[in-house]
Formats: structure tokens, C-alpha cells, sequence
């Protein structure tokens, strides 16, 4: 049923993307799909990484660390944005289509009062996205 799952993951908080990982991984053994983890970063240095390139190194290397503990086949993909607060979304709906995924699996929070002002990643993935989404709450 699903051949690629994308999922979005933010390096400095994987403990909290803990479901969504387990939930793709899941899926993705149960399906035979292939999962890309997708990063995205900007050009400046973060605390995180120096360079893109760098950053890019750190998600692959995550991806094959997943790879190897679920026994999945997995690829890191690094989206450069300017503003990835700001442009998050926009960023990770481009990656939908240079991945071809057939779904995406994001982690979701409890929604908040804010949520009613600026909605979540994950809304408006769904909302927007051609392909199936599957937001996992925690």
C-alpha cells in the first residue's frame, strides 16, 4: 500500500518525535516502504551543526542508525531554508514531492491556545499534502 514514507524529524528534539519514529519504522517493516527522514536546516551555524553539510551528516547518520535498529531501509534528506521557523511547512511540503512519498508520518503535540491563532505542522500538512498523513499524537 505505501512504497515511501517521509518523515520530518528536528534533530534537537528526538526524544519527542519518539511515536512517529516507532509508527514509520512500524509501517514501514509492515509494508516493505523505504522512509526518509526529512531535516531542514538553514545556511547560518546553529548549535547543531556549522554547516549544511554538517547537518546533513548528522540526520544521515541518524538514518542509518534508525535503519539499523528497525531493520528498515532508510534516507536522510536535508531541506536548506533561509528561515526554517517561518518556512517549515512550505519546506517539508516541497520534500513531499522531491521524496515521492505516498505518506507522511509526523508527531504531533497537545494542542494549545496558539493553535487556534497559527496552526500545527502537522495541519496544515494534512490539510495541504496529496498524499496520506498521519499526524501521531503523543
Amino acid at each position: 500500500m505505501f512504497k515511501t514514507i517521509m518523515t520530518p524529524v528536528d534533530l534537537r528534539h528526538l526524544d519527542d518525535l519518539e511515536h512517529a519514529l516507532q509508527v514509520s519504522a512500524d509501517l514501514a517493516k509492515h509494508y516493505g516502504a523505504q522512509v526518509h527522514y526529512v531535516g531542514v536546516t538553514s545556511p547560518s551555524p546553529s548549535s547543531l551543526a556549522h554547516t549544511p553539510e554538517e547537518y546533513g551528516d548528522k540526520l544521515r547518520a541518524f538514518a542509518e542508525e534508525q535503519a539499523g535498529k528497525h531493520g528498515i531501509e532508510a534516507t536522510a534528506d536535508a531541506v536548506l531554508s533561509h528561515d526554517p521557523s517561518a518556512d517549515v511547512d512550505d519546506a517539508l511540503m516541497k520534500a513531499i514531492g522531491t521524496t515521492g512519498a505516498d505518506l507522511v508520518v509526523m508527531q504531533s503535540h497537545m494542542p494549545n491556545l496558539m493553535d487556534y491563532v497559527w496552526p500545527s505542522n502537522g495541519g496544515k500538512i494534512a490539510e495541504h499534502a496529496k498524499c496520506s498523513v498521519m499526524v501521531v499524537r503523543t
